[in-house]
């Protein structure tokens, strides 16, 4: 395709956007930057996991043979004169360079780690010492994850980072220093009041130390407070200050927004994240969207934007953006531009990670003002270099580096996949967005494989569809926030203006991480990163001898469509799974148990919820139940009831039914409040209770009425019913029932014979009593558990008992979802495998 000269009027270009795009034609970039900001990273990267004397010995090394390097440069350069061997005098002042810069690099390193090592804090953590302390905070507080760990859910805590600048122990006298620590605060404290504390306020703090959990951890310990509110021994900076009433009146001027916009808008513009729950973040990780909910220079490259234009027009007489409009010249839209970028650091608080924001948001300031591609490169080795520096612990942070290479592929790739797009008839606009995801998520997907061990099929539609709403909610979320001290009203109305698109990206996240295939599970660790950066590779390459075939193409784009889709028909027809009339499945949702009665065309009765809302979701869409009449609760372990709101998601749920036992209490009114909050009743179960829906039918044997189950504990009290599905089949479903609570349920039904198929209790723990498995003789004996557990579930012992007495075994860690069809001698087990 050839170019037409600026002016041309076949073309139907303006001669700015023909120079515009004439910018990006120039000559390839320059990387003599690249190579020593690499330098600098890698040796920074290497120095924190060594001792200090390594360090000093590779420093000493690197400058010596710099020195070597460079001394014949110089006197062939004062004897020979500039004209002579001026090649080989640039090459070895380029690797004298390098070593200099890895040099420079390790020897940060090394001396931030350095502060990790000295001072009494370190010796307090190898002791696990007591000690009361005073510090300044240094991050803003954040909440821990909701987890679950075994049978409970682990306690939400209040982290953040301090330094500690005085030690007192009891018995000796007080010692300065000044060693990063990171600050948990019990679960049973006010929340609210830590949750409140700024950067740079001084606090003092009494608790236990201990060490980090991993050797590259960038603190010296771990202080684990005493409960109770926060001392504060000494107020914020008025710099800090100012940044929390900024980010207060944007927080109040949202409070009315819709709870996806309500939480998500002061996350897009300042990065605070406090008020988005664990199921829109995972809706955010399935679609890697989550570099809108961290401060980016995409942030500040919009706002930017507005004031000097479109790229490669801010030099030009007829540059765009509102600076011209208002009158600045173009040193003024300079000093614009700069005073922008540091009031957005003042906002989102001056961490390491929105200076690095802050430093790739001025690299993007430079592409618009310019539109020069060659000058971009350099400028981002620059930041790299400067950035590790000054903070080596950047080298070995996971968000760094994909912050490092969006940014790279962005100036590097994206620019040639646009062209090659527009030439095939893409149009500009198109073309650009689409070359700017496809070169991001190739470059950063190998990455997030290596830490997450899975890959998002849909991150390039999601972060398209996304983008569409970035700005406008950007633009008018930073106008809330400028407002909000000025004039709330104003804030309110830019705040409601914002929080459409806003709730348009959480609505792109929800909806591409409710596609069945929207992740692929692939190996993690550098090895699954290399596998996955050469398949990258091997497709660009594909696409570039296919790009003249259209069919192809349109092959593979109709498969991945599919693939991720995935067609409850089409996935039957190849899998197996689910069988046509399957009566009863288990699903697999890790160490935990979620299994389905088919109770007619798209309805089903769902026992326990399992630890993960986005696993038993996954489960109960592919067996197609739109609507759950009963969900029993055996017991209220974790393991059974943290994915109620996955059960609950996009269903009709007629009630939630629960044991008697209201233990673990936080977990029961975790229960409660769910349903509540989705207006499903909940009733108790009653021992001798008879339910039935259409052809399915059940009776509750335990836990029975009275005092309590033996033991009196929340396993002893699981619900435990026995089936008679469509055909006769039968099934016990055991729950986590211990050995005394078996022993129990058999002498308090010895009518129980011979059943099909048996749910076996507590995962296949060692712990059966082998009197109700040898009354019940299943023929079917299903386990759930995950792979790889702690607790050696299910137990050797046991499977081989159970073998013993007939019944063939299937188990979910190793088998996969398992679905039950047919009845009587055809009878069939169906796994769905890995």
């Amino acid at each position: 395709m050839t170019r037409e000269e600026p002016g041309a009027v076949g073309g139907g270009r303006t001669a700015g956007e023909e120079n515009a795009r004439e910018a990006w034609r120039e000559e390839p970039a320059d990387l003599r930057l690249v190579p020593l900001a690499l330098a600098a990273w890698a040796a920074a990267a290497v120095a924190l996991g060594v001792a200090g004397w390594w360090v000093a010995a590779g420093v000493g090394l690197c400058v010596v043979a710099a020195a070597v390097l460079l001394a014949p440069a110089v006197v062939r350069w004062r004897v020979r004169g500039r004209g002579r061997d001026a090649g080989r005098r640039l090459r070895a002042t380029a690797w004298a360079g390098v070593l200099l810069c890895a040099a420079a690099g390790a020897a940060s390193a090394g001396l931030h780690a350095a502060d990790l090592r000295r001072g009494p804090v370190p010796v307090l953590a190898q002791e696990y010492g007591r000690a009361w302390v005073e510090a300044t905070v240094t991050s803003d507080p954040r909440l821990t994850r909701p987890r679950v760990s075994g049978q409970g859910m682990v306690p939400v805590s209040v982290v953040m980072d301090i330094e500690v600048v005085r030690v007192e122990r009891s018995g000796g006298g007080a010692v300065r220093t000044r060693t990063p620590v990171l600050l948990i605060v019990p679960p049973g404290a006010d929340r609210r009041a830590w949750l409140g504390l700024l950067p740079s306020t001084r606090l003092r703090i009494g608790g236990r130390f201990a060490p980090p959990r991993e050797p590259g951890d960038p603190f010296a310990a771990v202080l684990k407070a005493r409960s109770g509110p926060p001392r504060i021994v000494g107020a914020p900076s008025a710099l800090q200050r100012t940044a929390g009433g900024l980010r207060a009146g944007l927080r109040t001027a949202t409070d009315g927004l819709a709870p996806d916009a309500r939480a998500l808008l002061p996350g897009l513009v300042v990065g605070d994240t406090s008020r988005i729950d664990t199921e829109l973040r995972d809706a955010f990780e399935a679609t890697d969207l989550t570099h809108l909910l961290a401060v980016s220079g995409s942030n500040l490259a919009i706002v930017l934007l507005l004031l000097v234009g479109r790229p490669g027009r801010a030099a030009r007489a007829e540059r765009g953006g509102l600076a011209p409009r208002i009158g600045l010249s173009l040193r003024g839209t300079a000093l614009a531009g700069g005073g922008l970028t540091l009031a957005f650091v003042v906002v989102c608080r001056p961490e390491p990670s929105v200076l690095r924001a802050a430093a790739c948001g001025l690299v993007a300031l430079l592409a618009i003002a310019t539109g020069r591609r060659r000058s971009l490169v350099p400028a981002l080795a620059a930041v790299v270099l400067v950035l590790v520096l000054y903070d080596p612990w950047l080298a070995r942070s996971y968000g760094f580096l994909l912050s490092v290479l969006a940014t790279g592929a962005l100036l590097v790739v994206a620019p040639g996949w646009s062209e090659a797009l527009r030439r095939r008839g893409v149009p500009g606009r198109l073309a650009e967005a689409l070359a700017a995801a496809l070169a991001a998520q190739a470059v950063s997907a190998p990455v997030v494989v290596v830490f997450a061990g899975r890959t998002s099929l849909v991150a390039i539609p999601a972060n398209l569809f996304a983008e569409l709403a970035v700005a406008p909610a950007t633009v008018f979320g930073f106008v809330a926030l400028a407002v909000a001290p000025l004039w709330a009203a104003g804030a309110q109305g830019a705040a409601w203006v914002a929080g459409w698109p806003a709730g348009w990206i959480a609505g792109v996240a929800r909806a591409g991480a409710e596609l069945p295939g929207a992740e692929l599970a692939w190996p993690g660790g550098w090895w699954g990163g290399a596998a996955l950066a050469l398949v990258t590779v091997a497709v660009v390459a594909g696409v570039r001898r296919l790009r003249h075939r259209t069919w192809p193409v349109v092959g593979v784009v109709v498969l991945l469509v599919l693939v991720v889709a995935r067609p409850v028909p089409l996935v039957r027809w190849i899998s197996g799974w689910p069988p046509p009339g399957w009566v009863f499945a288990m699903c697999q949702v890790g160490q935990g148990d979620a299994t389905v009665l088919a109770a007619g065309e798209g309805a089903g009765v769902v026992v326990d919820a399992g630890p993960d809302p986005v696993a038993v979701d996954r489960c109960l869409r592919e067996l197609e139940v739109r609507s759950v009449a009963l969900l029993v609760l055996t017991h209220f372990h974790a393991d059974h009831v943290a994915g109620l709101p996955g059960v609950l998601r996009g269903r009709a749920v007629g009630a939630v039914q629960t044991t008697g036992l209201d233990e673990p209490p936080g977990q029961a009114g975790f229960v409660r409040r769910v349903a509540g909050a989705a207006g499903v009743p909940v009733v108790r179960a009653v021992a001798g209770e008879r339910r039935r829906i259409g052809a399915l039918e059940w009776r509750v044997l335990w836990p029975p009425a009275g005092p309590g189950p033996p033991d009196g504990g929340p396993n002893d009290a699981s619900v435990t019913l026995l089936v008679r599905a469509p055909g006769g089949t039968s099934l016990l479903l055991l729950g986590d029932l211990e050995p005394p609570a078996q022993r129990a349920l058999w002498r308090a039904h010895p009518e129980l014979g011979a059943v099909d198929v048996l749910k076996v209790a507590h995962h296949g723990s060692p712990h059966q009593d082998p009197g109700l498995t040898g009354a019940v003789r299943p023929r079917l004996a299903l386990v759930s558990a995950g792979r790889e557990n702690p607790y050696g579930h299910p137990s050797p012992r046991t499977l081989t008992a159970l073998r013993a007495g007939g019944a063939r075994v299937l188990r979910t860690d190793r088998d996969g979802a398992i679905a039950v069809a047919g009845a009587g001698k055809g009878l069939v087990a169906v796994a769905r495998g890995w």
